[in-house]
């Protein structure tokens, strides 16, 4: 019997404006360089793949050939993921592990439903779009259901709130938009409704409505200052207005639900959810994909049109995994789609981890020892990540740390 391979992953980070310049340094143990890093993303999607290594023992950084993981899963298809993912989704990792680090708000936006995905990336590949163009809405041609595992504190909109909680954030503010989202929302106050208002909301953008904005976030201010303001939601448009001064984003933001995450909870979005991440870090897994359809609060395209049609108005909370525990202390985050799931929490001895199929480990902290059937195959230091293939079988950490293993269930 051979030893089992693992491959130590090198990752690419994602320096978009909204980052922390501090926050995924840290995680890696490297120094700052003082620019932003939103995104460390470890998979295998084309636009950005991780470069695997193989390692030999749990000490073995010796020099050996490296690939992209794509690459190396095509290689070994049944080998890497397992025949059962293979089947499922072809010769291909289906999900995608990020650490997200958001200093301040990310975009106002959805991600596609299956068939949306594949047929405007059709369209656009068709139209000679280039994969990279500033103008191109879908990079591949699959959906990006997510889940956010949250590292610290961290804030984020999502998805549509109650009709009636709406008209009474609305209520008392100035602004003919406003107004017309009032009057939209009290003539229907279910999902056609909402629906109506977040077209009023979004319509801004196409006229020169910055006075009328201006009246907004003025009455909103006052009602802080007049100790009036019953919500987080009133800040939450001061807030926006400061990053994107005149984007209608901010009136959306009245609209939808605000989450506070604590360290440790979790939020799934499915495709169609309109929402804008705030501040704070998070784990992210989704399905393998980087399709992202904007609305605002963002320098990048916007295509307000294309989100409309795919987005979901219906109102309700915002969903949350459901939770398991595993041998040795760690705990299963279950969404409800079948491309991933997570494992998270502190291990403090030994910690089991069962799944088979593919597999990527992330050290959040300390030091943790990857065991195999024949014993350790890798040490991870924090910041430290790698690609456990299906054929290596079942994993044990031992050590001291913090880990994160995204899987497919």
């Amino acid at each position: 019997m051979t030893p089992s391979r693992v491959f130590r992953l090198t990752n690419m980070l994602q320096r978009y404006a909204w980052g922390s310049p501090t926050a995924i340094p840290e995680i890696l143990g490297a120094a700052p360089d003082g620019q932003p890093v939103a995104e460390m993303w470890l998979g295998a999607h084309p636009l950005a793949p991780s470069l695997a290594t193989a390692v030999a023992g749990a000490a073995a950084r010796d020099e050996a050939e490296t690939v992209d993981l794509a690459a190396l899963v095509r290689s070994s298809p049944d080998a890497m993921l397992g025949r059962s993912v293979v089947e499922a989704y072809g010769p291909r990792l289906p999900f995608l592990l990020k650490i997200l680090a958001a200093e301040s708000s990310l975009s106002l936006q959805v991600h596609p439903h299956p068939h949306v995905a594949r047929a405007g990336f059709r369209r656009e590949t068709a139209a000679g779009i280039a994969l990279d163009a500033p103008s191109r809405n879908y990079k591949d041609d699959q959906h990006k259901p997510e889940m956010l595992l949250a590292l610290t504190s961290f804030e984020g909109l999502c998805g549509f709130r109650r009709p009636a909680r709406t008209l009474a954030l609305l209520e008392g503010l100035d602004g003919d938009f406003v107004a017309r989202m009032r009057e939209a929302l009290r003539a229907s106050p279910d999902a056609d409704g909402v629906r109506a208002a977040f077209e009023v909301a979004l319509s801004a953008r196409d006229v020169d409505c910055t006075d009328d904005l201006a009246r907004t976030v003025a009455s909103v201010r006052a009602r802080i200052d007049a100790g009036l303001s019953t919500s987080r939601a009133d800040q939450t448009v001061l807030d926006l207005d400061g990053w994107f001064p005149g984007d209608p984003g901010a009136l959306v933001s009245i609209m939808l639900n605000r989450v506070s995450l604590a360290p440790g909870e979790a939020v799934f979005l499915a495709a169609g959810e309109v929402h804008a991440y705030l501040t704070g870090v998070g784990v992210e897994v989704m399905a393998s994909s980087d399709n992202v359809l904007r609305a605002g609060l963002t320098t990048k395209r916007v295509d307000v049109e294309e989100l409309m049609s795919c987005a979901s108005y219906a109102p309700r909370p915002p969903q949350r995994p459901v939770l398991r525990a595993e041998p040795g202390g760690l705990t299963a985050y279950r969404a409800p789609v079948p491309e991933f799931s997570l494992l998270f929490g502190a291990v403090s001895g030994s910690a089991l981890v069962t799944h088979d199929g593919p597999r990527i480990v992330l050290c959040l902290d300390g030091r943790l020892t990857l065991s195999g059937p024949l014993g350790p195959v890798a040490t991870l230091d924090r910041g430290e990540s790698v690609f456990v293939p299906h054929d290596a079988g079942h994993m044990t950490l031992d050590g001291d740390g913090q880990v994160v293993v995204a899987y497919v269930p």
